[in-house]
Formats: structure tokens, sequence, C-alpha cells
């Protein structure tokens, strides 16, 4: 089977985008991950979307109530992989790594939220595995928060952070143009 780049969205639910989720970086980013998947699309390359299924009632991700679902722009095709989580890291109790191998897989291109929890956590897994793994920095997003030591760290300090902690041993952070490029023209179908 010839290799190929999949491109991985992680947790574009619908209770990323209430308020209640917190103060945010990246505006653009939905628009540039509906970019990129349009491009696999259109190449019919392999897309994993992963979607967290909370066990905690309060979550935005509880089973049963609207935040769980995925975004409108962002509804998986139905041939198209779909990973359930309940922990940050989408490789932990899933098929994914499997998945994976069996597509021969050239690249793993990630984009979603957030920058610092299910994004990175999943990253260093598939670094970890020894995926070649990529995280389009501008098609991620992070929330604000308060670090260790109780000082509030803007969207842009936690998300640049984490982004940091994946460049050059999890992972290779590109810009949309380079994961665009990672995927040749003359692809064809390798989906499931």
């Amino acid at each position: 089977m010839n290799k190929t780049a999949v491109l991985m969205i992680i947790d574009m639910q619908q209770g990323m985008s209430w308020p209640q989720a917190g103060e945010r970086n990246n505006p653009n980013a939905e628009h540039e991950i509906a970019e990129l998947i349009a491009h696999w699309r259109a190449n019919h390359a392999p897309i994993v979307h992963v979607r967290h299924i909370s066990t905690e009632p309060e979550s935005l991700f509880w089973p049963d109530q609207d935040g769980v679902l995925f975004q409108d722009a962002f509804q998986p095709l139905e041939d198209e992989k779909v990973i359930e989580k309940s922990v940050p890291d989408a490789f932990i109790y899933s098929d994914l790594e499997k998945w994976l191998l069996k597509l021969n897989t050239q690249a793993l291109v990630v984009v979603g939220v957030s920058t610092n929890n299910s994004v990175e956590s999943t990253v260093r897994s598939a670094g970890n595995l020894g995926f070649t793994t990529y995280v389009v920095g501008s098609a991620c997003f992070a929330f604000e928060k308060e670090d260790f030591f109780g000082q509030s760290r803007s969207a842009d300090e936690v998300h640049a952070m984490s982004l940091a902690n994946l460049h050059g041993e999890y992972a290779t952070v590109i810009t949309q143009d380079e994961a665009f490029a990672l995927l040749p023209k003359e692809h064809t179908s390798l989906r499931d």
C-alpha cells in the first residue's frame, strides 16, 4: 500500500465554541482547519476526527448534550475515521495506532484544540510511537490558563509554550501551506 499523509482533527466540538470554554487565541483556526479538510477531501486522502466524550457530568463534553457534538463545519463524512476518547490522548483506549499502521502512514498532520491539552498529549504519543508528526500551529488554538505558580497566562502564551514543547522533539510545527505540500497531487484514496 502507498504511503500517505493523514489529517487528524482533534476535538472540534460545539462546546469548544461556547463562551464558557474560555478566552482563546487563533480566531482564524477554524477557517484554516476547514481549508485543510477541503484539501484532504479533494485529494481523497485519509482523515481522522477525534471527539472527546467526558466522564465528568459538568463537562461541556458530557454525552447526550450539544457540547459533545462535532461543529457543523467539521462533521465527518461516512468514510472518514472517528475516534472517541475520554482522556486527552487519542491513542489511549482506541484503535488509532493500529489504523495508522494499516494505512502505512507517511505523516500525521494534526490540527484542533486545545493545543496544550488533547493536541499536545496526542502528538507526544504519536512522536513516541515513531510516527512522523506535524502540527499546523495556526490551525490549533488554546485557552488562557493559570500557570503552576498562579500567574495568569494568555491563550497566546499557553499556545506558544505548547508548540515549543512539541517542536523538534515529538513533532515539527508547520504552516498551513507546508501542510498542503505534504499531500501529493497524485494521491489516491486509502481510506477504510
